[in-house]
C-alpha cells in the first residue's frame, strides 16, 4: 500500500520504535478502525431507535445552542486552576 511521504515516515518511525513490521501496524489500525466504526454504528442505530420509539425526545437547535453557551459562560467565569 502506498502512503504519502509524511504518513509513511510516521509509520516507519513507529515500526522502528516498536520493532513491529509496518504491514502488521497497518493491519492493527484498520482492524481498530472497523471495530470503532461498528461501535459508532451501533450507538447511532440505538439512538435512532430511541427517537423513533419515543423513549427519548429530540432537543431543538435553540436548546443545544443555549446549553453550550451556558457551559461556555460558566467556564469563562471559573478562574484557571480552581
Amino acid at each position: 500500500m502506498k502512503f504519502k511521504p509524511d504518513l509513511q515516515a510516521k509509520l516507519d518511525e513507529l515500526a522502528t520504535e516498536t520493532g513491529r513490521p509496518t504491514d502488521e501496524l497497518v493491519e492493527d489500525v484498520v482492524a481498530g478502525y472497523f471495530d470503532e466504526l461498528a461501535r459508532t454504528r451501533d450507538t447511532l442505530n440505538s439512538r435512532y431507535d430511541d427517537l423513533k420509539s419515543g423513549r427519548v425526545k429530540p432537543i431543538s437547535r435553540d436548546e443545544v445552542v443555549a446549553h453550550f453557551r451556558e457551559k461556555s459562560d460558566a467556564a469563562r467565569r471559573t478562574p484557571p486552576g480552581s
